[in-house]
Formats: structure tokens, sequence, C-alpha cells
């Protein structure tokens, strides 16, 4: 039967303790412990949570459930999206129970924090829930992969949609966090590059649930375009009261930099048809996304998205790193990480640069009207696919202080 987070955090804290050195190799019948630190029952639960999860412990069982002959065990704690939390988990968990590499941490900011933990102790953190451009620029370090998106990647691909389609003059209602600010950021110097305007923003705290005050400024504001720099149960809110308050009604469109295609289903296709959505998964793309999904629906009742589904992909090249490293220590597993190609229903030919960014491909979705909806979940039409190289920030632009220029 799986362990309940209860469990596992009651078998933390009634484990002896036994400190292993960063790097220190363990007896050939210790298991290899890896864990996720994720957001369980907050605004972020639905996106990661217990889909992600899922992901990383069908990923184990579908890689064998062992590496180098030893059985791999997974942990799994909720960070409650406080930072402070997150890293006192990691370091726990690195210094007692030798976890020698986590494959998620949920939100931006516990990420950042987490991201520092492991460098000190030379341990890889891949990042599959979190978006902040800062992770792979000045906050970047040898041991983090940023695998999924992040907000430069999103907010490029749909302003650049909406600006071609006519809107140049943009407010943006932002949550009040790194993530919120970065993603208003990277869609603000893409309007102005492209010769629109910034009128204003708004920025809410996280779970906020009244965003009356942040709707009525952004629609005084006379903007064509309302850019939505939040993300979960917020994007959620924001966009059902914009609604009720028939922002749209007026002629503003809603530009939302984040959403996934739990946001979508959970707010409707009456609210939300013809938005337009970048992302790197969506289910019924091909055979091998479709497969997936299902075990993920039979499973969870709900489909995937795509820091799921990267969740999964994410642990598989792990653990196929450290079976071509022949070791779990961090600077070798990180190495073959990078010389490694990723080939997987979720990346195409993906790979990891210097800077720890995963490189794939991303797509421009639009969400289908109530009428092309042929069932719950048929949320999406792919409008491009965008590759890799022009989706993410060249390296000729990175703030990384790993990267010589």
């Amino acid at each position: 039967m799986k362990p309940t987070i209860a469990a596992l955090a009651g078998a933390l804290l009634c484990t002896a303790i036994t400190t292993h050195p960063a790097g220190a190799q363990t007896s050939p019948a210790e298991p290899v412990r890896i864990g996720a630190i994720l957001d369980m029952a907050s605004l972020y639960a639905d996106v990661t949570g217990a889909g992600t999860e899922f992901a990383v412990r069908t990923a184990v069982a579908d890689y064998g459930g062992k590496v180098l002959g030893r059985p791999v065990e997974v942990l799994i704690a909720d960070h409650q999206t406080k930072a402070d939390v997150a890293a006192s988990i990691a370091s726990r968990w690195f210094d007692t129970q030798n976890v020698v590499a986590l494959m998620d941490v949920a939100a931006s900011s516990p990420a950042l924090a987490v991201m520092n933990v492991a460098s000190q102790r030379k341990r890889p953190v891949i990042l599959n829930g979190p978006g902040a451009i800062s992770i792979t620029n000045e906050s970047c370090n040898a041991y983090t992969v940023h695998y999924t998106y992040d907000t430069y990647a999103n907010a490029h691909a749909v302003t650049k949609a909406v600006l071609d389609q006519g809107g140049k003059s943009w407010y943006y209602l932002t949550a009040d966090y790194t993530f919120g600010h970065l993603l208003a950021r990277d869609s603000a110097s893409v309007v102005t590059a492209g010769g629109g305007k910034v009128l204003g923003e708004s920025r809410a705290p996280i779970e906020t649930a009244d965003f009356s005050s942040y709707l009525i400024a952004a629609q005084s504001s006379g903007a064509q375009v309302i850019g939505l720099a939040n993300a979960g149960t917020d994007l959620i809110n924001t966009v059902k009261q914009a609604s009720e308050f028939g922002l749209t009604k007026g002629g503003a469109k809603l530009a939302s930099l984040a959403a996934n295609i739990n946001d979508v289903h959970g707010i409707g296709l009456q609210a939300t048809q013809g938005m337009q959505v970048a992302d790197t998964f969506y289910w019924d793309l091909n055979d091998g996304t479709r497969a997936f999904a299902k075990r993920f629906q039979d499973k969870l009742h709900k489909m995937p998205n795509g820091l799921q589904a990267g969740a999964y992909s994410a642990t598989m090249h792990y653990l196929q790193a450290v079976d071509a490293a022949g070791t779990t220590d961090g600077d070798a597993v990180m190495a073959k990480m990078k010389a490694l190609p990723i080939h997987d229903f979720y990346a195409a030919n993906g790979v990891i640069r210097p800077d720890g960014r995963m490189v794939h491909d991303m797509y421009l979705f639009q969400v289908k009207t109530p009428a092309e909806s042929s069932g719950d979940w048929d949320l999406y039409k792919r409008i491009e696919t965008i590759s890799g190289d022009e989706a993410f920030q060249p390296l000729s632009q990175s703030r990384c202080p790993l990267i010589k220029k």
C-alpha cells in the first residue's frame, strides 16, 4: 500500500539520525532515496500535489523500482507554500535521511530557498512546478535543472500572440511574489519591444479571495489587454470574477500568462474559450501522451498537466543518469544528466544546458469553444509548435554566473 504523507512524516521524525556528509557513498543495501517537496493542500495542490507524487512514483516503478541494484524510495512532503518550511525539510532529508536528489519543489519561492540548501550539499534538484526565470539566471547553480516551463518562455509565447492580434495596451494583475513579478516583467518587456504600452499593474497577495478592487483598477485603466500574471486557484478566481464583472464585455481581453489545463478545466470553456495558452504538454498530442494520460486519469480521475508529465520524465532521466554514472554522487550524476539527451512522450530531443535549463519544444494552444469540445478534457487545439531554441531565453542573455561570455 502506498504510504500516506502523514505516515512518511512520522517515519522521518522517528528514524534515528545518521549524518551523511555531502558526496558520501552509502552501503549497497541502503535504498536510494529521492524526494519531492510539494504543495499538497494549498493554491497549487491541483497543479502539483498528488499528481506530481503519482508521476514520480510511477516513473520509479516503470524503471523497475531499483537503480544500481538498490531499491528506490520516494519521500513526499508538503511545504505549505512557505520557503522556510521547504528549506527545513530539504535540510533534514539531506542530512538525516540521505536523500540524494529532489524531483520537484513546487512554487518559485520555496524552490529558490531549497536550491541553495541542495547546492551546499551537492545534491541535484530538478524543478518542474516553479516558473521563475531567476532559477536559471542570477540564482542558477551547478546542481539545479529547470525542466518544464519558465516565466520567460510562457510570457513571450502568449504576449507575442496577443500583440500580433492587435492587443497593444496592457494592464497586469500580478501575484505578489517572485513568480508573479517575473511573469509580468517578462511579458511587459515583450509588449514594449513590440511597440505596445504598459498602462499599470496591481499586485495581489497569493490566495486572495476577492479580486474586485484589482479588476476595477484594470478596467479603469482602459487597457485593451489584462495580463494575468498568476496561477492556480488565484488565476481561477480572477477569471471567474472578471466574467461576473463583465470585464470583457467592454472590449478588454484577458491574457493568462501561466494557465494550464487544470485552470481551464476549473474555470470552464464558457469563460475561457478563445484564450491562448502556452504549455509544454497536452494529453492529446500523440499516442505517448495519451498513454500516460490514461494511467494518470485512471488513478486520479483527471488529466495530467505539463508540470506533472515533466516530473515523470525528469525522474526517469535522473535514474538513467545515475545508472550511467554508476553512482549517486551529485557531480557525476549532473554531468550525465547534461550529457544524455531526453527523448520521451514529454520531450523530443531535450537537452540540459550549462545554466540548468532543459531546452525542449513548447506549444501555443487556443482554448476550444463549448461547441468544438467533444468531452470533459477536450480543451485545446494546437496553434503553433515553438522550438526550444526560440521558446527559452538564449544563453547570450543569461545572467547565470556559470555562463562565461
